[in-house]
């Protein structure tokens, strides 16, 4: 074990230099965009944070982000309604025997984990971190009590490291316990003796830096299952290099997610803030101007005549002796002129560029529009238009969010016995999921619009050459259309119901209809 020390200092000493260059700009965005978020310059805990109200003349910037963070809580993982759906792959698999009614099953097992647990609370969160500094983290372990439990990170906190095909798989974190919390952490007899020998002196209140590094396992192998054999090593270890405690995971626990990235090489994103925090910048700016030039013209700077006698008196009724005759005692050293209207446009012109820049514009729109005079389809069509400027956000976050989200909750309540057995038909096949969020139906819109085209052109030419209709499967169209919608699969009768339900129909249509007569 000791041979092995110097090894975790070193990979979290080189992923702690690669996330160096990035952390001066996300202490700047912190400052302007979320002054409650961010963990800089070795901050020790239960300190408070002090917000620079200096810079922060105008929220408006931090509103346009809350507003993006309740917009993909309701648009993307909303946990007042469905956002996923599992499905058994191959798709020709999804119609054999129990396994619609096992996929649902599994699924409401899921959400009722998502529901009693921290999840959606981390997720806001989440959102507000991706958002302004580009890249998040959380760390979703198994609980006893809630069966899912979330810890949420904040930049500057933690470091990530990426393999070769920009997929995150490192991820390290230095953070302060006092040697009491070590103590019921680790166990007395893990400590180094310093920390040790505090707590039996009764010293427990003193902080110590503790770091936690989670890594792909070289002694991976499947065939054992301690935890020193599971795809990913966690390790908990003192700056020193001394071993608190070992284990490790069958899933990268850690969800991490970019907004986007410039290229495959870089292991941080890059977010809205980033683009917009000039624009943050120059409305403070802006606002302290005109702040300077409203007290300037109401409280203008003066000159005094040398004939004043003692101090100037400059409240309202206030009296100032004076002992000349000719010239004004006190009187304004130059007149401001501010014009306020021309000031407050640029200001409102900044402010919805910020807007636009957080999709705040977008979210708002889609609460505050007037559907009275609108049919059920328009208003359809208004939602997908708005959420589509979200499709390649979408996609990102499906693939480094989304999905190991889902997957890691499912193989934490698979190995606790919390699922369902799956049926004999469809043990050994591989679970799909689609997402149906209102952000992923608003993608899904465009293939709904060709299938009801489609449709409608087949009905056109039917009615020169009824024929046609032979050649559409009407069944097939109907289960793509109601998939594109995000309609639960469980509404739609089976192909074997349906066949028998039409068979049925047929024979009482054949037993009813009077027989023709031989001629």
């Amino acid at each position: 074990m000791n041979n092995k020390q110097p090894n975790y200092c070193r990979i979290y000493d080189e992923l702690s230099r690669e996330a160096a260059s990035w952390r001066s700009v996300w202490k700047e965005l912190g400052a302007y965009l979320a002054p409650t978020r961010g963990f800089f310059d070795g901050e020790q805990p239960n300190r408070g944070q002090k917000i620079d109200h200096r810079k922060l003349i105008d929220s408006d910037p931090l509103l346009a982000v809350e507003v993006l963070c309740a917009g993909m809580i309701s648009g993307l993982t909303s946990p007042s309604r469905s956002w996923f759906e599992l499905e058994i792959a191959p798709a020709a698999a999804r119609q054999l025997p129990g396994a619609k009614e096992w996929t649902h099953a599994v699924k409401k097992h899921l959400e009722e984990a998502f529901a009693s647990s921290n999840i959606y609370a981390a997720l806001h969160g989440f959102y507000q971190e991706i958002a302004v500094f580009g890249t998040a983290a959380m760390l979703l372990e198994e609980d006893l009590q809630d069966v899912l439990r979330c810890r949420l990170f904040t930049a500057g906190e933690y470091v990530l490291g990426a393999d070769g095909d920009g997929r995150i798989n490192s991820f390290g974190r230095e953070f302060f316990l006092t040697a009491g919390q070590m103590a019921d952490k680790f166990g007395l007899s893990r400590l180094p003796a310093a920390v040790a020998q505090a707590v039996k002196e009764g010293r427990q209140s003193t902080w110590h830096k503790v770091r936690h590094l989670i890594v792909p396992n070289p002694r991976q192998n499947t065939r054992y299952k301690d935890a020193l054999h599971m795809p990913y090593r966690s390790v908990y270890f003192t700056p020193q290099g001394h071993i608190l405690k070992e284990g490790g995971y069958w899933e990268f626990p850690v969800i991490a997610a970019r907004w986007e990235v410039k290229n495959t090489s870089d292991v941080y994103g890059k977010g809205p803030g980033w683009k917009c925090l000039g624009d943050v910048k120059m409305l403070q700016k802006m606002q302290k101007t005109k702040l300077v030039a409203l007290d300037k013209n109401t409280n203008p700077p003066m000159m005094v005549s040398s004939g004043v006698q003692g101090e100037v008196n400059l409240l309202p009724g206030g009296l100032t002796r004076y002992s000349g005759t000719t010239d004004a005692a006190v009187k304004p050293a130059y007149q401001v002129q501010v014009d306020l209207a021309a000031l407050e446009n640029s200001i409102e012109k900044v402010k919805n560029t910020i807007k636009s820049q957080f999709f705040a514009d977008v979210f708002v729109m889609l609460s505050a529009q007037n559907y009275s005079n609108m049919t059920a389809a328009e208003v359809a069509e208004r939602h997908q238009e708005k959420l589509l400027v979200l499709g390649p956000v979408l996609e990102r976050l499906k693939n480094e969010l989304l999905d190991p989200l889902v997957e890691r909750s499912y193989g934490i309540l698979l190995r606790r016995g919390a699922l369902p057995n799956p049926p004999q038909s469809v043990q050994g096949l591989e679970i799909g999921v689609s997402y149906v969020s209102m952000i992923a139906q608003a993608q899904k819109a465009a293939g709904m619009a060709a299938v009801s085209q489609a449709m409608a052109y087949a009905g056109s030419l039917a009615q020169a050459k009824p024929e046609v209709l032979d050649r559409v499967d009407f069944d097939s169209a109907l289960e793509q259309g109601l998939e594109m919608l995000g309609v639960p699969p469980g509404i739609l009768r089976t192909r074997e119901q349906t066949q028998a339900l039409r068979q049925a129909r047929a024979r009482q249509t054949d037993a009813t209809t009077p027989s023709t007569p031989a001629v």
